[in-house]
């Protein structure tokens, strides 16, 4: 679609001063004058920060404020009860070490791709086209003791949609650690026809970091036995190369951030200091031009391997797909004390 050809839409977008995303619906406010530019939730209650009925599509969310792992966020498509979108705030913008600000370099986190924009002081921005038929219902759920707070504008239109169009879907799933030896598992139990969007990679280095890239992502389409994708280490997978830099010749590693791919953030000790232990990263890998398509099923593994044998690192993944039909989530999110990232 080209931004000059019109369409019979009509724009709709949910905030603070406009719960509703109503036509005309927004402040009463004079000009230069704030009446409710945020919201707050109460512990362990859950906001509804759009409803939308009808035929449309979603077409960007932003929220910043508290922007932590106690705030979950859930996605709900045509009156089901069960979300199809449910992972932390934070990790479903690729930014699961949330307590973590600044990066080795003395930066904010800034992840700058074609799907995602994590803008300095945690903007967290989903470009995720999210199309439904009958309702979009979009949930917060603050999961800590204490109230915080959220800003957010969450921005779509109605009108007509592709009759093939697919639901969005997200999941959250993690291990600290990865069993030894087994392969991490990012994606399974998804049943139906669809297509594989993308993933979001939050790891963290326990032990000595004898190179943890080494494992190979599996992509397993319609009951596969083996893998009809098979990447050749876990850099390569999320387009890099040699350890994203650490084995050959500056032997440190480099982070970048690319339209579709990046290891965008570390954490931790100086990462100048070749296979230095106790670090975090942050990658994603989106198929926007390589998406991977299913009739059946869909599994995904990755395993955590480095030069000296399996590893044992903490892995917290969101995966992004596309299905036929709204389904319910494969995985049961852990619960906020479990998902303390830092």
């Amino acid at each position: 679609m080209s931004l000059y050809e019109l369409h019979p839409r009509e724009t709709f977008a949910f905030s603070a001063e406009n719960p509703a995303g109503a036509r005309n619906g927004g402040t009463r406010g004079g000009d230069c004058e704030k009446l409710r530019p945020c919201v707050s939730i109460a512990p362990h209650e859950t906001l509804t920060v759009a409803d939308a009925e009808g035929t449309g599509m979603i077409t960007h969310m932003w929220f910043t404020g508290y922007v932590g792992h106690s705030f979950i966020l859930r996605i709900y498509w045509d009156n089901r009860e069960e979300p199809s979108v449910e992972a932390p705030l934070s990790a479903f913008f690729g930014c699961a070490y949330d307590e973590n600000f600044a990066t080795t370099e003395g930066d904010y986190t800034v992840l700058n791709s074609a799907l995602m924009l994590v803008a300095p002081g945690r903007g967290y921005n989903s470009y995720f086209e999210m199309p439904f038929r009958k309702r979009c219902r979009i949930t917060v759920e603050n999961r800590s003791d204490r109230p915080e707070t959220l800003f957010y504008m969450i921005t779509g239109w109605r009108g007509g949609i592709p009759e093939n169009a697919g639901y969005f879907h997200a999941v959250c799933r993690q291990e600290h650690p990865v069993e030894r030896g087994r392969a991490y598992t990012v994606l399974d139990g998804v049943r139906g026809r669809g297509c594989f969007v993308g993933v979001t990679l939050a790891a963290g280095m326990n032990g000595h970091n004898t190179c943890w890239v080494e494992g190979e992502a599996k992509m397993y389409l319609d009951g596969d036995v083996y893998p009809t994708l098979n990447y050749t280490g876990t850099e390569d997978y999320f387009c890099g190369s040699y350890a994203f830099g650490n084995d050959i010749i500056l032997n440190r590693y480099q982070t970048f951030s690319g339209l579709y791919a990046g290891l965008y953030a570390i954490y931790g000790n100086d990462r100048t200091a070749q296979y230095n232990g106790q670090q975090r990263f942050l990658l994603y890998r989106w198929h926007v031009k390589d998406p991977v398509y299913f009739d059946q099923s869909f599994r995904m593994t990755l395993d955590n391997l480095g030069w000296t044998g399996p590893r044992y690192d903490d892995y917290t993944t969101v995966a992004y797909w596309y299905q036929d039909a709204p389904a319910p989530l494969p995985f049961v999110l852990p619960s906020d004390r479990e998902l303390i990232m830092k």
